[in-house]
C-alpha cells in the first residue's frame, strides 16, 4: 500500500467511550431484550439500570472501537492519535489520562453532555454484547472535524459506528482525504451494516482504502456466505480488504491476491471485547511501517490473540512485550 506522505502516524476517529465490563449469563441478555453479540444504542437511564441489575462488579477502562485501535498502535511503539469528543466531567478526564498513559496523543473536544459509556456484557462463551450511551461523542459536529485533525498522518482509521451520523461520517472522510491520509474503515457490527447499507456503498467506493469486516459484518454487507467470494466482494472498490473469521484467523486481499492468515496462540478466549480493534492495531501498524500484508496479518493475529486472554481491551505490559518481539523477527 502506497503512503501519500512520509508520516507513520495513525489516527483513530470515533466515539470517546469508557468501557464498563461485566460478566453475565445468556439469561441476563435475554432478560434485557437485546440481540446477543450486537450493539444497541440506549439512553443513560437505561444503561444505568442495566448496570445496576448486573450481578458482577464492573471493570472500567478507556474504550471505543477506534480508540482501542489507536491505543494498540501506541503500545506497539507507533505514532498514534485519537480524535473524539468527551464530557467535561471526571469520566472524561479519566478517558484523557488513560490515552496519555498508553502512548496516544489525545485530540479531544469537550461537550456539556456526559462522557459516553459502553456496557460490554461478557457471556461464558466469551462473546460480548454491547449497550452504548454515546453521550458527548454524539455531540460532535461535522464542522469540528477538519483536515487539521489529521495533519501529518499516514492513515485515518474510522469505526463503522460513525455511520449512525451520516453527516459527520461524510465530513470526516472528506477531511481525511483533504489531509492526504489513507482511510481504513472497520464495519464494527452487523447491526451497523444492516442499517447503513446504502451509505456504505457510496463511501466505500469514494473514500475507503482499507476495509475490515468479520464474518457477520461481511454477510450483512455482501449477502454472501462463502468466505472467498465474500472477500472478493469486499475488495471490489478498495486497495486492501480484510475478512476476519474468528479462531480460524483471517483473509487479506490486495491487488487480486488473497492471503490466508492463521490465528495465533492456543489458549481459549476469556473475552472477545476489543479483539477486532486490536487486530486492526497490529495490521495497520504493519502496513504503514512497510511490513507487507502477510507480516502485518501475523502481527494483527498476535494482538488479537493476546487481547482475548484478558477481560476488556487493555492488553497488559508483559503481553505487549511478547508482541513487540515479533517486530524484530
Amino acid at each position: 500500500m502506497k503512503l501519500k506522505n512520509g508520516s507513520r502516524r495513525i489516527v483513530g476517529l470515533g466515539s470517546a467511550l469508557v468501557d464498563v465490563l461485566v460478566n453475565e449469563s445468556d439469561d441476563f441478555i435475554r432478560k434485557i431484550g437485546v440481540e446477543k453479540g450486537g450493539m444497541t444504542l440506549v439512553d443513560l437511564p437505561t444503561l444505568e439500570k442495566v448496570m445496576a441489575d448486573a450481578s458482577t462488579e464492573p471493570s472500567i477502562v478507556p474504550g471505543g472501537s477506534a480508540c482501542n485501535t489507536a491505543v494498540g498502535v501506541g503500545c506497539l511503539g507507533g505514532q498514534a492519535r485519537f480524535v473524539g469528543k468527551r464530557g467535561s466531567d471526571d469520566t472524561g478526564q479519566f478517558f484523557h489520562q488513560g490515552l496519555v498513559e498508553r502512548g496516544v496523543d489525545p485530540l479531544l473536544m469537550t461537550s456539556e453532555l456526559p462522557t459516553g459509556r459502553v456496557l460490554s456484557i461478557i457471556t461464558p462463551d466469551a462473546q460480548r454484547t454491547m449497550l452504548t450511551y454515546l453521550g458527548a461523542s454524539a455531540d460532535t459536529q461535522p464542522e469540528e472535524i477538519t483536515p487539521d485533525c489529521f495533519a501529518d498522518s499516514a492513515l485515518v482509521h474510522m469505526e463503522g459506528y460513525l455511520l449512525f451520523n451520516p453527516d459527520l461520517m461524510t465530513a470526516s472522510l472528506k477531511a481525511a482525504k483533504d489531509a492526504g491520509a489513507l482511510i481504513s474503515l472497520d464495519l464494527a457490527s452487523f447491526t451497523v451494516v444492516e442499517q447503513s447499507k446504502a451509505l456504505l456503498d457510496d463511501i466505500i467506493e469514494r473514500y475507503v482504502d482499507v476495509l475490515i469486516a468479520n464474518e457477520d459484518e461481511a454477510l450483512a454487507y455482501t449477502g454472501i456466505k462463502d468466505e472467498n467470494e465474500a472477500l472478493a466482494q469486499l475488495a471490489r472498490h478498495v486497495d486492501v480488504a480484510v475478512l476476519k473469521v474468528g479462531a480460524r484467523g483471517s483473509y487479506i486481499q490486495h491487488d487480486g491476491r488473497a492471503y490466508r492468515i492463521p490465528a495465533q496462540g492456543s489458549g481459549a478466549a476469556v473475552d472477545t471485547t476489543g479483539a477486532g480493534d486490536l487486530w486492526a492495531s497490529g495490521f495497520l501498524y504493519g502496513l504503514v511501517n512497510g511490513f507487507g500484508h502477510e507480516h502485518s496479518g501475523r502481527l494483527a493475529s498476535a494482538c488479537g490473540f493476546e487481547v482475548c486472554q484478558v477481560v476488556g481491551a487493555d492488553i497488559p505490559a508483559d503481553a505487549w512485550t511478547r508482541i513487540r518481539k515479533q517486530l524484530e523477527e
